[in-house]
């Protein structure tokens, strides 16, 4: 009897299944910290959820606020009760006027109808990564800083 070289269907397929285990499991074990991309697409959302309250108040001509909850991982703006969400592995700090702070884990910036603001930071970070969302009281600019 003449054997052929070469594997049986068997072999292949339980291969293929711990590839296919091998895959999943592995590329999670790399990601621990989550990504910098992640950070900075959180960092430009909280930056345009500023910019947008600071809009509303001076079109409306009515304060507007966005608020920060840290232990959700989240904001919302003023008359949109919808949540957005921020990156699940970011270390989130809030820094506003004492007022603004509704409680440990929430805290506010609020724009007024002539653009100015309480003024305020939002930090973003990740291992070493970090970012911070500035706005400043005086003309409510928004502004984006990246620190090494």
């Amino acid at each position: 009897m003449v054997r052929h070289a070469g594997f049986t269907l068997l072999e292949v397929l339980v291969v293929l299944v711990i590839l296919g285990i091998s895959y999943a499991l592995v590329p999670p074990m790399f990601d621990i910290g989550g990504s910098t991309a992640e950070l900075k697409a959180g960092t430009r959302q909280v930056a345009a959820g500023l910019r947008k309250a600071r809009s509303q108040a001076i079109t409306r001509r009515e304060e507007a606020t966005l608020t920060v909850d840290v232990d959700a991982r989240s904001f919302v703006l003023s008359g949109d009760k919808t949540p957005r969400k921020l990156p699940r592995q970011a270390e989130i700090r809030v820094f506003t006027a004492q007022g603004e702070v509704s409680d440990a884990s929430s805290a506010a910036i609020r724009f007024y109808p002539d653009g100015s603001s309480t003024g305020g930071r939002v930090s973003l970070a990740m291992g070493e990564r970090k970012f911070h969302v500035d706005v400043d009281w005086l003309t409510g600019q928004v502004e984006i800083l990246d620190t090494p």
